[in-house]
C-alpha cells in the first residue's frame, strides 16, 4: 500500500493522528507541522529523545550563543531570560512591517531603561527609534507589567537585568558574520518552540516573584 500523503512510497508507519499507514519519510518530515501529532506518538517521542544530528548541532550552538547571558543572571532572572524569548516569537510581527533583530535591541535597551528608572521609584517611559521596535516594546512590556503587579520596584531591577542581557545578545548575533537581519529572532523562535509556548503566558508561579522564592518561574533551558 502507498503512503496517503505523498502517493510514492511504501506505507509502513502506522500514524495514530491520522489512523492509518504512512511512510517513514513522511513520518519525518511533516511531523509536527502538517501531521498534528500526539504526544503518545513513538516516533515523536523517539525523535524528541534522540533528534538528529543537524538538530542537536543547532542546540548546541543556540545555547553557546545564550550562554553569555545565562551565565551573567541568576537562576530566576535566567528563567525570565528564556521566558522573555519566547514573548520575542509571539510580538515579532509579519511581514514587511516585522521586527529584525536591530528592533530587538532597540526595544530592550528602552525597556530596560525604563525599567531601570522605575527601579528607582521614578516613573520615565522610553521609546524605541522604529514602528516595529515599539510594537515589540508594547508587546513586552504588556506581559512584564502583569507578572511584576503588586512589587513593581523590586521586578523592575529584576526585568531591567534580563532586557540588558537581551539586547546584549540581539547585538551580538545581529553582528555575528552571516548571521542574517533576523538570526537571533529565529533563535528565539526556536528556543520558544522547545519551550514548548511562543505565547505570552507566564511560567507557573511567576506572579508570586522572580528573584528567587517558592514562586520562582519553571521553565528549564533544553
Amino acid at each position: 500500500m502507498r503512503c496517503p500523503l505523498c502517493q510514492a512510497r511504501p506505507a509502513r508507519r502506522s500514524c495514530p493522528a491520522l489512523g492509518r499507514d504512512i511512510c517513514p519519510v513522511c513520518c519525518g518530515t511533516k511531523r509536527e507541522v502538517e501531521i498534528r501529532c500526539p504526544d503518545s506518538c513513538p516516533y515523536l517521542v523517539s525523535a524528541r529523545s534522540h533528534p538528529p544530528a543537524a538538530i542537536r548541532k543547532q542546540q548546541d550552538h543556540d545555547l553557546a550563543l545564550l550562554s553569555p547571558a545565562l551565565a551573567g543572571l541568576t537562576e530566576p532572572r535566567r528563567q525570565l531570560f528564556l521566558f522573555a524569548l519566547t514573548l520575542l516569537e509571539r510580538f515579532r510581527g509579519d511581514g514587511l512591517d516585522a521586527a529584525g533583530d536591530a528592533d530587538v535591541a532597540s526595544a530592550a535597551a528602552a525597556l530596560a531603561a525604563t525599567y531601570e528608572t522605575a527601579s528607582r521609584g521614578l516613573i520615565y517611559e522610553q521609546r524605541p527609534d522604529s514602528i516595529p521596535a515599539q510594537r515589540l516594546a508594547d508587546g513586552l512590556k504588556g506581559v512584564l507589567d502583569q507578572l511584576g503587579h503588586g512589587r513593581p520596584s523590586a521586578f523592575a531591577a529584576d526585568a531591567a537585568a534580563v532586557l540588558r542581557q537581551l539586547e546584549d545578545r540581539a547585538r551580538a548575533v545581529q553582528g555575528a558574520a552571516g548571521g542574517g537581519s533576523r538570526a537571533f529572532l529565529d533563535l528565539a523562535g526556536r528556543v520558544a518552540r522547545r519551550l514548548g509556548s511562543s505565547g505570552p503566558e507566564a511560567p507557573p508561579g511567576a506572579d508570586q516573584g522572580v528573584e528567587g522564592g517558592p514562586g520562582a518561574s519553571s521553565i528549564i533551558l533544553p
